[in-house]
């Protein structure tokens, strides 16, 4: 059973994955259907922009030191439920500074937090920060030396994220070029709202070691060959694909197709509330629709940790953990 499978999750947004317990607290007045209403997207959305609409909300309430808190140890509590043993949360520090905190508080809070959820949970993370697409020049840089400036906290890499079919890469090139000179490892969601070109051009000025999605590589048989060759790493988070509208249906998602290509990549949440999503209802959606089994979720789990921001020796106690799991599962008593 999925839940029982220990699991990597690299791809999820801390302020897209607050979970009702946690808006409720920190706003009693929401009730759950309202909830449900603005913080949770249909099956279904318009493109990524309407998807995107749902963050809005989450990012409102997280504006003070206590609520950045509450929010990250309510995802570790998501991430105990989905037997997660690594995780690596990504998140916006500009977007937290509306009740006055400045953008080295909402770092430091958030990193504190981490620390906090891995001692009460046992389970090991990392921060990505994130830059947006509609950022100035000048915001990404600033969220580049964030990340230069926590180096060695619980922040562990940088990356890129928005609205890609409505901002080009312009401003975030001096950015991505700081993060390298300072050794800060990237990744950057592409192939998502755009296709082939949008990852090709993705690769060319901000040369990530990993790729946001990057789904959309399959429209160009020659990009595919690269990232395989590379050994660029997809993040791939199928539920929030079809929401927004990468694909249709989740049998006519490309994930199967990229797996036996032998392109390296990982199954991911994105945004557990936006998507209403678990790793565990995406490990059953993979197995009831493409027939994937323990195998299936061994390599991408092992691909996750081989590309994951961490250091070696965590890296190997992650491997070792996973084998034992996996290829020594203990039996479900009944």
């Amino acid at each position: 059973m999925p839940s029982a499978l220990p699991k990597i999750d690299l791809h999820v947004h801390l302020d897209c994955s607050l979970s009702y317990a946690v808006v409720h607290r920190l706003r009693p007045d929401i009730g759950f259907e309202r909830y449900r209403q603005s913080f949770v997207a249909p099956p279904k959305c318009t493109d990524l922009r309407d998807y995107l609409t749902r963050a809005l909300e989450g990012i409102e309430l997280m504006q003070t030191a206590e609520a950045l808190r509450l929010v990250t140890l309510d995802l570790f509590e998501q991430l105990r439920a989905d037997n997660v043993l690594y995780a690596e949360i990504r998140f916006a520090p500009l977007e937290h500074l509306r009740a006055g905190l400045v953008p080295e508080q909402v770092v430091q809070t958030v990193a504190d937090a981490v620390l906090e959820g891995k001692a009460r949970t046992g389970i090991l993370a990392g921060l990505i920060l994130s830059t947006l697409r509609h950022y100035t020049e000048a915001q990404s840089l600033e969220t580049a030396r964030l990340a230069e400036r926590f180096a060695g906290t619980a922040v562990v890499g940088f990356d890129i994220a928005g609205d890609e079919a409505g901002y080009p890469v312009d401003n975030h090139i001096a950015a991505f070029r700081h993060a390298h000179a300072k050794g800060i490892p990237c990744t950057a969601h592409a192939g998502e709202a755009l296709g082939a070109d949008s990852v090709w051009e993705t690769l060319r000025h901000f040369a990530p070691r990993r790729i946001g999605h990057g789904v959309r590589c399959t429209e160009d048989p020659a990009l595919v060959d690269y990232l395989k060759k590379h050994r660029i790493h997809l993040e791939v988070c199928p539920t929030s694909n079809v929401q927004t509208n990468v694909y249709p249906t989740m049998a006519e998602h490309r994930v199967d197709d990229l797996y036996r290509a032998g392109l390296p990549l990982s199954i991911n949440t994105d945004a557990r509330t936006i998507s209403d999503a678990t790793l565990n209802g995406e490990y059953e959606a993979l197995r009831n629709v493409f027939g994937w089994d323990d195998r299936h979720f061994l390599r991408c789990n092992l691909e996750a940790v081989e590309h994951a921001f961490a250091p070696e020796a965590l890296k190997a106690g992650l491997r070792q953990r996973l084998r034992q799991a996996f290829e020594h599962p203990v039996p479900v008593r009944r």
